[in-house]
């Protein structure tokens, strides 16, 4: 009976003890759990919780990791273009805008599953080994890249590196096999895609970005112009994302009169700045039509605005993208970078065309949603903001808040795409029965330099029999005749631009010979005089 009260007692003795343990290690843990005082405005919870995260994690932290992902996802609350850039993607960035970049000098693309070189950069490292239009890449050192369906942006990044550096690729020119040593240089990037004179007394400038050159570019192409005649230029600046905001400045400065505002920038922390024409612009006399689309951007748009609100010429096309912020670079010593928007820019009629970004996703699927809801296919479906109404110089209203809507408006046209071109889409026929072309008659092709000879050359070809046949043998696809007759006036002018483009004549030929089927070019013209 003792025995039995004593292990009674014992066990209560033990509850009071374990109790007391638990309730302490309760204690202490409540303890652990500090209150922290923090300050938005100072950044300091930002700190705080990262320095809680240092002291108190349990694995190893990647530190670096952790910094990017934090700066990445602060911008993303700010605007759409604040963004933070790795060291690998500032680099590509500023290279993309910089006029120039290390690499061997060579266009080319990949119609089927090798790489086919379109164009040998005069001066540059490929030219001066001997590498020619129409050689096919085989390997980028041992790398086989032919045959495999590499993808196009890989060998680009493997062909690419530090000037100085070696490189050998090994190419097939008809049956030789040939490997070329070829040293890395300095190779200047084009933002012009084409110069040329369209018809008598017009010219065409095709601009696929604002880099460091563009304004020398095309500044040096309408002078040559003006020389063979040019009286109007139509000024494509379709597709154009945009680039450095200078360029924009200058070059809209070469078409407009003394004190014309260009734009005027303004934000919280930049005191309104107002840029004006100086009057000196070489291109004053020429009548001028800009040519936009849905993609067309940023500087594009500065320009398109310029020349709108001054009513120096007419912009023809459809509603562009609606990006009316300034970004400005900061850079780090990791060779790492950010793009903060500073300001909002504004038209000279004080519109900032600048689009709603309430969400990114929202702002992301803008352009989908144009095609969705057929603005692209109407002009009556654009959206434009009528509350937000502005005037040109000459009293012309114009709308803010979201895109240069354009003068005259073109829409897509989907009317011609028969089965038969649907199809031939789906698989490249287009492209590959051209570089056949090309292997068939390369001495011929490398040996126009005219269009007259092109022209007579291209109207040798028996295009509507051998593509007919080449899609039916290669790719299975079959066109009754009443599906070729629908579908040979858009796909005829294709085919002869993109054979056109494997002679001298380059991206030239393949634009002019292009321009038949191209709606908002047509459209151009026939408002042109």
């Amino acid at each position: 009976m003792q025995k039995k009260i004593g292990i009674q007692i014992l066990q209560v003795v033990l509850g009071i003890v374990i109790g007391a343990l638990v309730t302490f290690s309760i204690v202490r843990y409540r303890e652990r759990q500090h209150l922290f005082r923090t300050e938005n405005r100072n950044w300091q919870k930002l700190n705080l919780i990262l320095g809680i995260v240092e002291e108190n994690y349990v694995d190893t932290l990647d530190r670096e990791g952790m910094t990017e992902a934090s700066v990445s996802a602060a911008l993303a609350k700010l605007d759409p273009h604040s963004v933070y850039l790795p060291p690998v993607e500032l680099e590509a960035s500023e290279q993309s805008l910089a006029g120039n970049f290390d690499g061997i000098g060579i266009q080319f693309n990949v119609p089927n599953d090798t790489a086919i070189v379109l164009e040998v950069i005069a001066g540059g490292p490929s030219e001066k080994v001997g590498l020619q239009p129409g050689d096919r890449l085989l390997k980028v050192d041992d790398l086989v890249i032919a045959g495999v369906k590499y993808p196009q942006d890989s060998i680009v990044s493997h062909i690419k590196g530090p000037s100085g550096s070696k490189v050998i690729i090994t190419v097939k020119r008809g049956p030789d096999v040939i490997p070329f040593e070829i040293t890395r240089g300095k190779i200047p990037v084009h933002s012009m895609d084409a110069a040329f004179m369209a018809r008598p007394g017009v010219g065409y400038i095709r601009l696929g970005k604002f880099s460091r050159t563009t304004y020398q570019e095309c500044h040096e192409a309408a002078m040559k112009l003006m020389d063979q005649g040019m009286a109007h230029l139509i000024f494509d600046v379709r597709d154009n994302t945009g680039g450095y905001m200078d360029q924009s400045l200058l070059l809209s400065n070469d078409f407009l009169s003394s004190g014309d505002t260009i734009v005027y920038i303004e934000g919280k922390h930049r005191p309104k700045e107002v840029f004006k024409a100086d009057g000196r612009g070489k291109l004053q006399s020429i009548n001028l039509t800009v040519l936009i689309s849905e993609n067309s951007a940023s500087a594009s748009e500065i320009f398109a605005g310029a020349i709108q609100d001054n009513d120096r010429g007419t912009v023809v096309g459809r509603r562009s993208f609606g990006k009316g912020l300034v970004q400005e670079p900061f850079f780090f010593t990791d060779k790492s970078g950010i793009r903060l928007t500073v300001a909002r820019y504004y038209t000279p009629s004080g519109r900032c065309i600048q689009k709603p970004y309430g969400t990114s996703e929202n702002y992301s699927y803008d352009i989908y949603r144009r095609y969705t809801d057929g603005e692209v296919f109407s002009a009556d479906s654009v959206k434009l903001n009528k509350e937000d109404v502005h005037h040109t110089r000459s009293g012309r209203v114009v709308y803010g808040g979201g895109g240069i809507m354009p003068d005259v408006y073109v829409p897509m046209d989907t009317t011609r795409a028969s089965n038969f071109y649907i199809a031939c889409n789906r698989k490249a026929t287009q492209m590959r029965f051209a570089s056949e072309m090309f292997d068939r008659y390369t001495a011929r092709l490398a040996a126009i330099d005219s269009y007259q000879e092109m022209d007579r050359f291209l109207d040798g070809l028996d295009l509507k029999a051998s593509f007919r046949d080449f899609a039916r043998t290669k790719d299975r696809i079959n066109a009754t005749e009443a599906e070729w007759n629908e579908t040979a006036p858009y796909l005829v002018p294709q085919l002869r631009a993109l054979i056109a483009r494997y002679s001298k004549l380059g991206d030239n030929a393949f634009y002019k010979y292009y321009l038949p089927v191209d709606d908002t070019v047509q459209k151009a013209l026939e408002l042109i005089p």
